[in-house]
Parts: C-alpha cells; structure tokens; sequence
C-alpha cells in the first residue's frame, strides 16, 4: 500500500528532464537527483510511518529543486 502511494501521487517539479511533466514521488525517488543513502531513509521512515506522504513529497521535491 505504501509503495502504491508513492507511485500514484504525481508532482509537478520544475527541474531538469521533469520541467513541465508530472512525475510519480516514486519515480523521483528513483532518479539521479536522490542519493540511494537519502532514498533508502526516507523510504525506511515512511514505511514506518513517521512521515507523511506529503512530507516525503516536500524532501523529495526540494532535494531535486536544489
């Protein structure tokens, strides 16, 4: 169910290859622009249930506007 959250909330990042095209937090997850160590946690602290998806959407969103 987690899983399915994250690749069915689109965002909108006006960043590189993603400028101008909705992108799932999964895929985002899974780009360049995240390093594995920082995909790892967030992934470990939102399975855990101490973030929210919209506060996992925020990390992501402002690691890859950087």
């Amino acid at each position: 169910p987690w899983e399915t959250a994250l690749k069915t909330t689109v965002v909108d990042i006006e960043a590189g290859e993603f400028r101008g095209h909705k992108v799932s937090l999964w895929d985002l997850l899974h780009s360049h622009y995240i390093p594995e160590e920082n995909r790892k946690e967030l992934l470990e602290l939102y399975e855990a249930g101490e973030l929210t998806l919209e506060q996992v959407k925020t990390v992501v969103s402002t690691i890859v506007t950087r």
